[in-house]
């Protein structure tokens, strides 16, 4: 169930960020995230607490990523990591090169 849910939710051209509402890290790049261009749908932020099997969810997470803590930030397929991973990338450019690339932003 968990790999459907995670999996239904990845899709190309999409950002999609999986988070835990009260996760500081999850809120950062919320922030980060937020102030940025995106064309309308184009980023999703999942609350994994929302169902009974976020430690599944957590789990699959770690199969697909090889971390399973959260926030868990997906371009598309591509999993970009974490909090710390998504600052750095923005701070070097990268961010908003990669979001241009799959037209995410307005």
């Amino acid at each position: 169930m968990a790999q459907v849910f995670v999996n239904s939710k990845i899709q190309p051209g999409k950002v999609v960020v999986f988070i835990k509402p009260t996760c500081p890290y999850c809120k950062k790049t919320q922030e980060l995230l937020s102030q940025l261009p995106f064309k309308q749908g184009l980023l999703a932020f999942v609350n994994i607490t929302a169902n009974s099997d976020t430690s599944e969810i957590q789990d699959y997470l770690q199969q697909l990523t090889r971390a399973r803590m959260v926030p868990r930030v997906f371009i598309g397929q591509e999993c970009l990591g974490g909090c710390t991973d998504l600052v750095n990338m923005h701070g070097r450019g990268e961010l908003l090169t990669r979001l241009k690339q799959i037209g995410a932003l307005e």
